[in-house]
């Protein structure tokens, strides 16, 4: 037995250790524990993958009975197989990186022991998500990474705007987890089961649906919960607010745990998928709007961490393209590509934050990359990457997805090239916004500590080698479906596409300083619409939010509470006052009337018996 359980339960010790007494604990302790029990996680995952390597097969360890009533049996069990052996590698890695660096970035914040408690319950979910062996286990690690979300993007309660980006993300979290929990209740009803080997192996002899059936409404149910966690359309909009939360939370939700759950979801249910091509071409499709819209609206931030939160929707839409091509490994081979660059993207910004005292807008930066080089070459790394500059990790695994696009469908391809070369763009922009040209800040820059800029290291390593990982081939057993075969003149067409948007982000903001806001201003209401991200959040206020808060006031308020329950409750109260003030005059205190009314009840008693009779 190699007790999978501990490789959660570290974590929540840490949780539970500074949760419970880290008030009262100096920072080092704190510290200590935090990253202690995320590093211990981290080696007992080492430990247990060299104990069962090669994983050929799923391996189980069961440990209680959770849930039985009559034919509904749920067991408290973990398992790990490849797929579940990458995902808890870039979980404990990157999330050890990032909690390293947190401990320099979050020195001076109030609230210190709270934070990295929260941190390690956010890693206890995502993990237990990760081992799960039933789809009711995952969906309890699925419900707890939502809520360190919203414990972690609110962690500044006392500003407005990050206890709304808080409860932003909650609640459209719970609109995608609504249909997550239906396609649990349709698989039960399905096939009297919630354990994956059972599920799984019930689905493989089925026949794929070739119009909508049950099979293809559990997976679309499973994708509107896709979409909630992992920021697709028309679920996105929360994630670019998260960049309220502390800079190690934005990376550690954008690289490492809360958006990667629907990918991962989606992965591990593939043979579902694999009978519901019609769910597999929403998923493609739902990607590949994705992918395009937000990229779009990266090219026109200012704020770094938006430019960076929009590249993670866009890069998302990537990887659910993938996964609805039948491209399965490829889409996870991009999560682990993508932790590594997306991470040292959002710590890179979290040091130049860190160096110009909280500043974040790209206009008020520049010329950073001689005061801060070692943020500045980290960052590079990262920069290269997600352009898909070879040989570096993001061009081994955008042209993975690529590649199978065009054996799918040429014309996702060629849309998928155009977003590859308006990523290049907008990360571009930010570099040179950032790094190059004149420091229009008034600040006085300073290079992070070594707690911050080692991780930032470590990451960028990963960033430039991180594609000879071999991940699809590891894959294999999991995922064996053949994904397109490598076509030279379609890599040369993607990368060159990532150069013409390097290159066009430094003809406009390094040749011609200036050219861009001339251009912008040309385009007018174009660019308008979308610098204001194509007023998605107006939209959906005009149409959801204020006519629900419209409907809420004047029927359930004023007229059920008010009008019907406070009507009926009152009116009551009201006819009693009324009955009572009516009786009170019979009481009159005299004597003489009080017999008056004897001799009269008993006169009609009398005659009333009589009539009777």
């Amino acid at each position: 037995m190699h007790h999978l359980w501990l490789i959660p339960a570290l974590p929540l010790a840490g949780f539970l250790v500074n949760g419970l007494f880290g008030r009262r604990l100096p920072k080092a302790i704190i510290n200590a524990v935090a990253v202690g029990s995320v590093l211990l996680s981290f080696l007992w995952v080492l430990q247990v993958l060299n104990g069962l390597m090669p994983l050929e097969t799923l391996y189980v360890e069961r440990y209680a009975t959770w849930i039985a009533s009559g034919s509904l049996d749920i067991p408290y069990e973990l398992a790990i197989d490849r797929l579940s052996a990458v995902m808890l590698l870039v979980v404990t890695g990157v999330g050890l990186l990032i909690h390293i660096y947190a401990t320099g970035y979050m020195s001076h914040e109030d609230g210190y022991y709270r934070f990295f408690a929260y941190l390690n319950l956010f890693m206890f979910f995502m993990l237990t998500l990760v081992l799960a062996n039933n789809y009711l286990l995952l969906f309890v690690g699925w419900e707890g990474v939502g809520l360190c979300s919203y414990l972690l993007i609110g962690f500044y309660y006392l500003k407005n705007s990050a206890t709304t980006a808080g409860n932003k993300a909650f609640i459209v979290n719970r609109i995608g987890d609504f249909g997550f929990a239906l396609a649990i209740f349709l698989i039960f009803i399905q096939f009297g089961t919630l354990d994956f080997p059972a599920v799984f192996s019930a689905a493989q002899p089925l026949p794929a649906e070739s119009t909508a059936g049950i099979l293809t409404a559990i997976c679309l149910l499973l994708m509107v919960g896709a979409a909630g966690k992992s920021a697709q359309v028309p679920l996105y909009v929360w994630l670019p607010d998260a960049m309220e939360g502390p800079t190690p939370v934005s990376a550690l939700i954008h690289a490492a745990t809360m958006v990667t759950a629907g990918v991962y979801m989606v992965a591990r249910s593939s043979a579902l998928y694999l009978k519901a091509p019609l769910a597999m071409d929403v998923v493609a499709l739902i990607g590949l709007l994705t992918a395009v819209l937000a990229a779009t609206i990266g090219m026109t931030q200012f704020d770094i961490k938006k430019v960076f939160a929009y590249s993670t929707v866009s890069q998302l839409g990537y990887m659910f393209l993938a996964l609805g091509v039948g491209a399965f490994s490829a889409g996870i081979f991009h999560v682990v590509t993508h932790a590594f660059f997306k991470a040292l993207l959002f710590l890179g910004a979290g040091s130049v934050i860190h160096a110009l005292e909280g500043e974040q807008d790209l206009r008020h930066m520049g010329g950073l990359r001689k005061k801060i080089p070692i943020t500045f070459l980290t960052l590079a790394c990262a920069w290269v990457a997600i352009a898909g500059v070879p040989p570096f990790s993001g061009f081994h695994s955008k042209d993975e997805i690529l590649l199978a696009a065009h054996h799918h469908a040429p014309w996702m391809y060629w849309i998928g090239v155009v977003t590859a070369g308006i990523t290049a763009f907008y990360v571009s922009r930010a570099m040179f916004l950032c790094f190059f040209g004149k420091y229009r800040g008034h600040h006085h820059p300073h290079e992070s500590p070594v707690s911050m800029w080692g991780p930032l290291a470590v990451l960028a390593l990963l960033s430039l080698g991180g594609g000879y990982t071999h991940i699809p081939q590891f894959l294999a057993p999991v995922f064996p479906l053949a994904e397109g075969a490598h076509d030279f003149t379609l890599v040369a067409i993607s990368v060159a596409a990532g150069l013409t948007g390097i290159g066009l982000a430094w003809f406009l903001y390094i040749a011609k300083p200036g050219l861009a806001d001339s251009i912008a201003s040309n385009l007018g209401g174009l660019y308008k619409l979308v610098y204001n991200k194509y007023f998605v959040d107006e939209l959906y206020f005009a149409t959801i939010i204020n006519p629900a808060i419209a409907g809420s006031r004047t029927v359930l308020w004023k007229f059920l509470d008010a009008g019907l329950i406070d009507g009926t409750v009152n009116g009551a109260g009201h006819m009693a006052q009324w009955v009572g003030a009516k009786c009170r005059r019979l009481q009159s205190g005299n004597i003489r009337t009080y017999a008056t009314w004897v001799v009269l009840g008993a006169v009609l008693l009398i005659f009333t018996i009589g009539g009777v009779r």
